[in-house]
């Protein structure tokens, strides 16, 4: 400690000296482990172009994935082009690229995370990276070094910098001993997958920085989530979005679950909506850290009637998998989101009807076979 003290003086006194004008000096003062406000007070210096408490400044990390590129399109809408980044390790579309700001960034390497942080004047984070449940399954190794390692290196960079995190839950973490009709939010939870084992531990580490730290630690658990505009990634839910993609180009679709597989689902805007809901909610409202939400309920072979309503020359056939069928006996059937709606007024938009309507229009827009169908 006298060798902080020492530096800390050091640097203070760098700083004092005239024609100093050296901005990197707030960097390393941070890095001794002095409180953000306690930087404020001693860089009155420091200037900005615009009004930090404005807007918040978004990082989104695994934007690539299934609600990444939705929830940037949400954000910039309410909080300007340039103050939410898309990051992710893979190559964005043209589409992705052109439409804001889109840079590398790899979670397991704490040095560039930290600089983008730092750099870009991070101020909100919505951590997206992680193996979903099958394809976790599928290579254990990874998913535990994406979703806990990974994990790690977020709530660290979040607490230095003191940011508000958002870390997404999910139905697969609870487990075959938790109560199943309805899950509340606080019961025995168990999963038996690496997905679900990781997720458990985001809840609980994001809950203990919170009361160690004060980190500003927010997490929704989201049921299966339902969207056009971009291809299922391996998530034991998929089905449900895959039936819409065939029905439109095929007329064929072959399920990988029982068709009485019953597990909560949400249409996609929902979802994102309750994210950002979530986020602006003030923290005196929040009862807890994590909370269910859901919208609705429903079995593969309810799904399919309802889509044959509008595509009747669907044909439906089931080829169980055994790896997500397992999976999915383990899950909630029903999600109690009660302490959501009651605390920070959630509500959903979309029931099954409404979802299935909402998607054959995305995607029959594309289509000659969905307009065909509507037609007759």
């Amino acid at each position: 400690m006298p060798a902080i003290r020492n530096l800390s003086r050091a640097v203070k006194q760098v700083l004092q000296k005239p024609g100093c004008g050296c901005q990197m000096a707030i960097v390393p003062v941070r890095c001794l482990g002095f409180s953000p406000r306690q930087v404020a007070s001693d860089a009155s210096f420091h200037s900005v172009s615009f009004s930090e408490t404005d807007h918040p400044r978004v990082l989104i990390t695994g934007g690539l994935g299934q609600l990444g590129v939705g929830l940037a399109k949400l954000l910039r809408k309410h909080f300007g082009k340039n103050n939410v980044i898309l990051s992710d390790i893979r190559k964005p579309p043209d589409s992705v690229f052109y439409s804001g700001p889109f840079i590398y960034s790899d979670i397991l390497d704490y040095k560039n995370l930290r600089e983008i942080v730092v750099n870009n004047r991070i101020t909100w984070l919505f951590h997206y990276s992680a193996l979903l449940s099958a394809v976790g399954e599928a290579n254990v190794p990874l998913a535990r070094s994406v979703n806990i390692t990974g994990l790690h290196n977020i709530l660290d960079i979040a607490a230095e910098h003191s940011l508000r995190l958002f870390v997404p839950s999910t139905i697969g973490a609870f487990g075959p001993t938790s109560p199943r009709n309805p899950t509340p939010d606080l019961c025995v939870q168990r999963p038996r997958t690496i997905y679900g084992v990781s997720k458990v531990h985001a809840e609980l580490m994001g809950e203990y920085y919170h009361y160690r730290y004060g980190l500003d630690f927010r997490c929704l658990r989201y049921p299966g989530i339902i969207s056009a505009d971009t291809q299922p990634g391996g998530g034991t839910t998929d089905y449900a979005v895959q039936i819409f993609h065939d029905a439109v180009k095929t007329g064929k679709f072959q399920c990988n679950l029982k068709p009485d597989t019953r597990l909560p689902m949400m249409y996609i805007d929902d979802c994102l909506r309750a994210t950002l809901e979530v986020m602006e909610a003030p923290a005196e409202l929040l009862t807890m850290r994590t909370y269910n939400i859901s919208a609705m309920s429903f079995t593969p072979e309810q799904l399919a009637q309802e889509v044959q309503k509008h595509v009747p020359e669907l044909q439906v056939t089931y080829k169980v998998d055994a790896v997500r069928q397992s999976i999915a006996d383990s899950w909630p059937m029903i999600f109690d989101d009660s302490n959501a709606r009651q605390d920070w007024g959630w509500k959903h938009e979309y029931d099954l009807p409404e979802l299935v309507n909402t998607m054959l229009s995305f995607l029959g827009s594309v289509s000659p076979v969905s307009q065909i169908a509507r037609l007759n």
